[in-house]
């Protein structure tokens, strides 16, 4: 049988060791639902199941599903199927997961975008990726369409080592959480998006003048001879919205 995409770029983690170390660093307990991307050998899914109370892991080979099934404990709900065709839960969950590299973008898309989005989320991507996601060292697309609704950050650096087989690249655990107070609503996230895409290819000259530039730029506390930060795009992105409703 020939291997699918999500397995090629599959990296496990399998040191119970490790993996307890990864989840003590998140707030999971056994009052929530976690969701688990990839469950490959199911060594995290077995973590996740003595910690929380539900377990909702998805898996798209169906050689390493068949393995699983009547193996994981009964609090543990597995899915063949793939995550990015699948809803999303219902009520209040959260996400743990060492997800296939290659689609790291559609998880994390489908995760802060859907419609039932997790409180938060803790991922095992590669460490390019994250820094694009936390917008390090300059914010990027990916992550001034993450900022307004989720805080973003890495809590570890993982070794090479820790994974079977070892990959080519260095990995993070990444967090996402959901901001109890948004900068901005759901309804603005399409005229956000227009409005980054735009400054990021072509710079501001035609949405301010030099004069609500300085203003906004004030309003900071940042020199404007700075890299442009997530709260100066805030900043930037409501003049502009405040001049063209003027």
């Amino acid at each position: 049988m020939p291997k699918n995409e999500y397995s090629i770029s599959q990296n496990f983690l399998t040191s119970t060791r490790t993996i307890e170390r990864l989840l003590a660093l998140t707030d999971l307990s056994a009052a929530d639902t976690v969701l688990e991307i990839g469950t490959g050998k199911g060594h995290i899914t077995r973590a996740l199941s003595r910690r929380c109370g539900r377990v909702l892991t998805y898996e798209i080979d169906p050689v390493l599903a068949s393995r699983l099934r009547g193996t994981l404990p009964p609090n543990v709900r597995l899915y063949q199927a793939d995550f990015l065709r699948a809803p999303l839960p219902k009520g209040t969950y959260s996400v743990f997961a060492n997800i296939p590299f290659n689609i790291t973008t559609g998880i994390i898309r489908n995760l802060t975008q859907g419609k039932n989005p997790p409180r938060a989320a803790w991922l095992i991507v590669e460490r390019g990726a994250a820094m694009r996601f936390c917008g390090l060292p300059r914010e990027t697309a990916a992550s001034l369409m993450l900022k307004p609704w989720w805080e973003v950050r890495i809590v570890r650096h993982l070794r090479r080592e820790d994974f079977h087989p070892m990959p080519s690249v260095d990995c993070v655990l990444l967090e996402l959480r959901r901001r109890e107070a948004p900068d901005l609503s759901v309804g603005e996230r399409r005229d956000w998006e227009l409005f980054t895409t735009r400054v990021l290819r072509q710079g501001l000259r035609g949405l301010l003048t030099p004069r609500q530039i300085s203003r906004a730029f004030k309003e900071t506390d940042i020199p404007m001879s700075a890299t442009m930060r997530y709260v100066q795009w805030l900043c930037l992105f409501r003049c502009f919205r405040a001049s063209r409703h003027s």
